[in-house]
């Protein structure tokens, strides 16, 4: 089930975009404010959001900047604005599409889709640095050279760099990767991490500037370099 979360100041609006989503299968998550939003994201995963221009204390604007600063997820835009300056505004700090109100319950449901299509095809290859991984060949290179993975270090290795500048904890990672198995213990995660993590330096990759350990909380892939970490 994909998870949206909708931030919007006005509850009835809230309520309003929550009745016409859940019935199509999407799990809505409700926030009244951007401050809130982004809390959330620090927390936990989302697949789009969609946000609401017009706020308090922090405007959609603002809080589309703080996003795409930490976050790669879909935004789409919700406002009474319409003029043409405040659409490409939008666009061009980061938003993926833009809809004003009032809107049609079908159209909003297709932009939705239609969001979630593109930013599927794009993960498809992910780049860091001089990093790349395919995820439809299964394949990571390091600049021209080819590394080996397992599948459970390809996986770990796409969530971080899917979701990079969060913390994830064993527990997450195991029910990410391993959904719970039984024989699986948090050790398992380390040593996975530990193999990942010398693959990727003998390649010259300097994996530890980025793949951090989060001491009594787990891992974290950093957009910057964290030396002496």
């Amino acid at each position: 089930m994909k998870k949206i979360v909708i931030v919007d100041d006005e509850i009835r609006m809230l309520d309003l975009l929550s009745l016409y989503l859940s019935p199509k299968g999407y799990q809505c998550i409700k926030k009244l404010s951007a401050y809130e939003a982004i809390t959330y994201l620090t927390e936990s995963e989302a697949d789009l959001i969609l946000l609401d221009v017009m706020m308090p204390e922090m405007d959609g604007w603002e809080a589309c900047s703080e996003i795409r600063k930490h976050w790669d997820i879909p935004i789409i835009m919700l406002t009474a604005r319409s003029e043409k300056i405040d659409v490409i505004k939008g666009l061009k700090i980061g938003a993926d599409d833009y809809i004003t109100k009032p809107f049609d319950e079908e159209e909003l449901i297709a932009r939705i889709e239609a969001v979630l299509r593109r930013h599927n095809n794009k993960e498809t290859i992910i780049h860091f640095k001089d990093l790349t991984l395919n995820q439809s060949s299964y394949e990571v290179t390091h600049q021209i050279e080819s590394i080996p993975l397992t599948p459970k270090e390809f996986a770990l290795l796409a969530l971080f760099l899917q979701n990079r500048n969060k913390v994830f904890s064993r527990e997450h990672l195991l029910s990410s990767i391993w959904g719970y198995s039984v024989t699986t213990e948090d050790r398992t995660i380390d040593s996975h991490v530990r193999n990942l993590r010398d693959k990727l330096r003998k390649t010259g990759f300097r994996v530890d500037d980025y793949l951090t350990t989060v001491w009594g909380q787990g891992y974290k892939w950093s957009d910057k370099e964290n030396k002496g970490i």
